[in-house]
């Protein structure tokens, strides 16, 4: 694997973890009411799927257990429709799928 695509899944295994941590303990009425943590979760989805995108067609195909186009394309949706962002979706995001994402990332990591 090349090696910027190791730095760029470093990256979106970072975010994932933080946006993880800063949810930690929350409910999610918490989005509606702390604007910071609402764009803080936002800001953390926008970096993975940026990462993702700078990964390589060649790594992406080596790594099928990562859905990269729905992960590409949630962050073209939260960048160009900044306003209109479902929290819903953004908290379901960050609590379902960025476990199995951060278990994706870090076995392919390990290899």
């Amino acid at each position: 694997m090349h090696r910027d695509d190791l730095v760029r899944l470093r990256h979106m295994l970072d975010a994932a973890l933080e946006a993880r941590e800063f949810i930690k303990g929350r409910a999610r009425e918490s989005l509606d009411t702390n604007r910071m943590l609402a764009l803080s979760l936002v800001k953390e989805i926008e970096i993975i799927g940026e990462a993702a995108n700078q990964v390589s067609e060649t790594t992406r195909r080596q790594t099928s257990a990562i859905p990269w186009e729905d992960i590409i394309a949630m962050r073209n949706r939260l960048v160009h429709a900044y306003f209109d962002i479902n929290l819903e979706i953004l908290w379901r995001t960050v609590q379902e799928d960025l476990p199995p994402l951060i278990s994706a990332i870090e076995d392919v990591l390990k290899r």
